[in-house]
This record gives C-alpha cells, sequence and structure tokens, in this order.
C-alpha cells in the first residue's frame, strides 16, 4: 500500500506529492536513470527538451514494465535537466505533467544541471517504484 501524501501546512506542490510512504511487504524497483535514446543507441530529439523528455518516459516505461511496474506505481523520481535557463526545466515538467508518471502524484524533484553523460543529451530521469 502507498499513502501519497500532500502537507496542508506546506506550499502546494504542481502535481506532486510532499511524501510517499510505502507500507512493509511491497516490492521496489529502484531504477537507473532513463535517457534519450533510442533502440539502436541513436540520441532522439536533438536540441529538443520536450521530444527528449517524451523519449525518456517511453525508455522509463519499459524498464518498469520488464521488472512488472509501470509509470502508474512510480512513488519518486528525479528530472535532471541540461538547459540555458527555467523555460528548459518548465518544458521538461509539462512532459511529465503530461504523462502517467504524474498520476499518483508521486514524489518529485527537478534539477537543471550543467550537463548529462551522453553527447546533446538534455533529459534524463530516475525513479522508484512499487512493483505490485
Amino acid at each position: 500500500m502507498v499513502n501519497r501524501t500532500t502537507v496542508p501546512a506546506l506550499f502546494p506542490p504542481p502535481r506532486y506529492a510532499h511524501a510517499a510512504v510505502v507500507e512493509a511487504g511491497e516490492r521496489l524497483a529502484f531504477m537507473a536513470g532513463a535517457v534519450p535514446l533510442d533502440a539502436d543507441g541513436n540520441l532522439v530529439g536533438p536540441g529538443d527538451v520536450a521530444a527528449q523528455t517524451r523519449q525518456v518516459l517511453d525508455n522509463l516505461a519499459t524498464a518498469l514494465r520488464a521488472v512488472g511496474s509501470d509509470l502508474r506505481h512510480v512513488i519518486a523520481s528525479t528530472v535532471y535537466v541540461a538547459g540555458t535557463g527555467n523555460a528548459d526545466l518548465t518544458t521538461a515538467w509539462n512532459v511529465v505533467e503530461e504523462s502517467e508518471l504524474s498520476t499518483g502524484p508521486h514524489t518529485s524533484t527537478l534539477l537543471g544541471v550543467s550537463f548529462l553523460g551522453y553527447s546533446g543529451q538534455l533529459v534524463e530521469i530516475t525513479a522508484t517504484a512499487v512493483v505490485p
């Protein structure tokens, strides 16, 4: 059982929870960072934060299905965006909000970073999910 909480005494978050508590006995999947590469290792959406975010979410969904879970069962995520300003973070977050990853809501952190691991990579998402 997952209990997602938005704390009334804190500023209301935009479509994410402040905390998620998992009761003992649940199986958890700790997912490596999903990246915007296709199955052949090619970068998807060079220079396009939204396209890369969609590919990252598709790859994360594929990885979650492989372990018996899905985006709706994510309880925590970190979204990394290598960009030039707040607009890039907003673009990535808007795509996340439109996805099943925002079902829940789950706890999440959105970070702007200088660069990521692959040449041209603008987005990466790590996640922890319940395996029902």
